[in-house]
């Protein structure tokens, strides 16, 4: 089996794609979607979020929301809005979110390669959600949200993908966040095997978003696998879809720390305490770091740059030397008595698309008492905790832009 191959995608019809494209499911609640699709009877927020077009208060996981996205998927094949490509194909998606442009690979990976490790994770999945994806591919008989996944350095996948994106794009669509996406298939059947060539020799591919994803699919094919007397591993269900871009184009932001309360201590106590582990300085001016080991903390109307003593840093160890882990581990779980950031309501998490002005509002407000800002996890940091086995800390990377879903989706037939 390759680690990926092309595949006749689902595609919005030529002139339908800005009819079709909409925000990652994972992305909206369930009444921003409603007010998203609404007089868009086309958004692909139909398939993805089918909840609204059911009545207001519906469980999202019932049985009659997944019947809803295969009854609406049959519509929009019907209507010709969707249609699958003939012949196995792979796509060039780029994204282009104001000066930052990447571009990658649409392609169904090996659920084979996923499940021995070789497609790396980084983090933990909740049952709840991987249940939720199953029943959805399930009901469809197809993958519509893709994976994000990242290559390692590869020349010759960056040269075809630039080559094969010089002409103009099969859809190109800008979306209300300004983003823009772009997306060209390649049929070229010498561009299709050294693509899969290329990605054959490479030794792993990282999943930047997407673990629930990638685990129901996994799911799926085991199920499909034992059903199937005649199973050959060449079935749809054996791969995921995914869009993979090069690592060293991956934007990833800040992932923000705001807290409810100072574990009873008043301000100068609680900075006291900060000053065991951490340099302290004030600052006239909101704190952005600029680099590794740095924090920007928000109190009582003021910015304070901190740096962590270097000594404290360990060097061997790929999750504790994270920023985030750095933080947690010197300052919020000991100062601060929040040992669980995942489960413990004391702790909330900004995303850096947000700005500080995000992290004064919510302190401003009286909501909470503090607010940390981060420098961003690199993709460096993050293949590296994955070539580990290692599980990196809850909400420590925050990638932007967001791939679009319903710009192609994945068959298993």
């Amino acid at each position: 089996m390759h680690l990926v191959r092309p595949f006749a995608g689902l595609r919005p019809a030529p002139s339908r794609a800005a009819a079709v494209a909409a925000p990652p499911y994972d992305v909206l609640s369930t009444e921003e979607a409603r007010m998203r699709a609404a007089g868009k009877p086309w958004s692909f927020l139909h398939i993805s979020k089918p909840e609204i077009d059911l009545p207001a208060g519906t469980n999202p996981y019932a049985a009659e929301v997944y019947a809803k996205a295969a009854e609406n998927l049959k519509t929009m094949l019907a209507e010709g809005i969707l249609a699958r490509d003939a012949e196995p194909c792979y796509y060039v998606y780029r994204l282009i979110m104001g000066t930052h442009v990447q571009t990658g690979l649409v392609a169904a990976a090996s659920v084979a390669d996923y499940d021995a490790n070789r497609i790396r994770k980084h983090e933990f999945t909740r049952p709840d959600k991987e249940d939720d994806r199953v029943r959805q591919i399930e009901a469809l008989n197809a993958q519509t949200g893709p994976v994000l996944l990242a290559y390692p350095d590869a020349k010759e996948v960056d040269d075809i993908l630039a080559q094969a994106s010089a002409a103009l794009p099969d859809a190109d669509v800008t979306a209300d966040d300004g983003i823009r996406h772009s997306l060209w298939a390649i049929r070229d059947r010498g561009m299709l095997d050294k693509l899969t060539a290329a990605f054959d020799v490479m030794p792993a591919l990282y999943i930047a978003d997407g673990h629930h994803r990638s685990a129901a699919a996994s799911r799926v094919a085991a199920a499909r696998k034992a059903a199937n007397p005649g199973h050959s591993g060449e079935e749809g269900y054996n791969y995921f879809l995914s869009v993979i871009f090069p690592h060293h184009q991956m934007k990833i932001m800040d992932y923000n720390r705001v807290i409810t309360d100072l574990n009873g201590l008043d301000a100068p106590e609680f900075l006291r305490r900060v000053c065991e582990k951490f340099s302290v300085q004030t600052s006239d001016v909101p704190v952005k770091p600029g680099k590794p080991r740095e924090f920007g903390l928000y109190l009582t109307d003021q910015w304070y740059r901190l740096e962590i003593r270097p000594e404290l840093v360990p060097a061997a160890d790929p999750v504790a030397r994270l920023d985030v882990s750095l933080l947690q581990d010197n300052l919020i779980a000991p100062v601060l008595g929040i040992g669980d950031p995942r489960r413990d309501k004391r702790i909330d998490f900004v995303g850096g698309i947000r700005g500080l002005p995000e992290l004064e509002k919510r302190v401003d407000s009286g909501e909470m008492a503090a607010a940390f800002a981060l420098f961003p996890t690199g993709m460096e940091d993050l293949m590296a905790v994955a070539d580990a086995g290692e599980v990196m800390p809850p909400k420590s990377t925050w990638f932007e832009p967001k791939l679009a879903d319903g710009l192609v989706s994945h068959v298993l037939d």
